[in-house]
C-alpha cells in the first residue's frame, strides 16, 4: 500500500511484513504543460534532472546525477538522463536505485533533488512526481506529488535517512532554485 506524502511527513523504510527493506529505487515522473498559443495548445520540452547526494555527517562526499551515473563505492545508480519527460504515462522518466545493504556506514543521508537543467520554472511543469519503490517486488511505498508548481526551477524532493538500524524517508518539497545539484547544496545543508 502506497502512501501519498505531505511535505515533511517521514516514513519508516520497512516492509509491510516487518522485515528489512533491502533496495528502494526514487522514480521521478514529470510533463511539460500545455501552453495556449497562437496555433492552440503546445508543450515546450522540459529537460528535469533526478540527482542523489549522499553525507556523512552532513558533509556531501558522493553524487549521482547524470554525468556521474554511478557512485563510487556502487550503492546508488542512476538510470540515465531524459531529456524530455513523458507523455503523461504515469511512469518514471529518471530513476535512481539504492542499495541500502551496500550503502558505506558512514553514509547517514541521501537528498534527492531535481532541477530543470534547461531553466523553465516548475510552473511550466504537469504531473511531476517523485516516488520511494520497494526494488525487490516493485511496490510503490510512498509519493510526492509536485501541487501547485511555482516560479523555480529546483525542488529538493525527499531524504532518506538512518534510523536505529533502519532507513526512514522524509518528504520534504522545498523549493529552490538552480540548474544542477551543486547549486542546492547550501539549501540542503539545513534540511540534514
Amino acid at each position: 500500500m502506497s502512501v501519498n506524502l505531505s511535505k515533511g511527513q517521514a516514513i519508516s523504510l520497512q516492509k509491510s511484513d516487518g522485515g528489512t527493506l533491502t533496495a528502494v529505487r526514487m522514480g521521478l515522473g514529470w510533463q511539460a504543460a500545455p501552453r495556449r498559443g497562437l496555433f492552440g495548445k503546445r508543450t515546450k520540452e522540459i529537460d528535469l534532472d533526478a540527482s542523489a547526494v549522499l553525507f556523512a555527517d552532513k558533509q556531501p562526499v558522493d553524487v549521482v546525477f547524470f554525468r556521474h551515473l554511478v557512485s563510487d563505492d556502487g550503492s546508488v545508480k542512476h538510470t540515465g538522463d531524459n531529456l524530455v519527460g513523458g507523455a503523461g504515462q504515469g511512469g518514471d522518466d529518471e530513476a535512481i536505485m539504492v542499495d541500502l545493504q551496500r550503502v558505506p556506514v558512514h553514509i547517514d543521508q541521501i537528498v534527492f533533488t531535481v532541477n530543470s537543467f534547461t531553466g523553465q520554472t516548475f510552473a511550466e511543469v504537469e504531473n511531476a512526481f517523485c516516488r520511494i519503490v520497494d526494488e525487490t517486488n516493485g511496490q510503490e511505498m510512498a509519493r510526492y506529488t509536485l501541487t501547485g508548481g511555482g516560479d523555480y526551477t529546483a525542488q529538493i524532493m525527499a531524504k532518506v535517512h538512518r534510523q536505529g538500524s533502519g532507513w526512514q524517508m522524509t518528504a520534504l518539497g522545498d523549493p529552490a532554485n538552480g540548474r544542477t545539484f551543486q547549486d542546492l547544496i547550501p539549501v540542503i545543508l539545513p534540511k540534514l
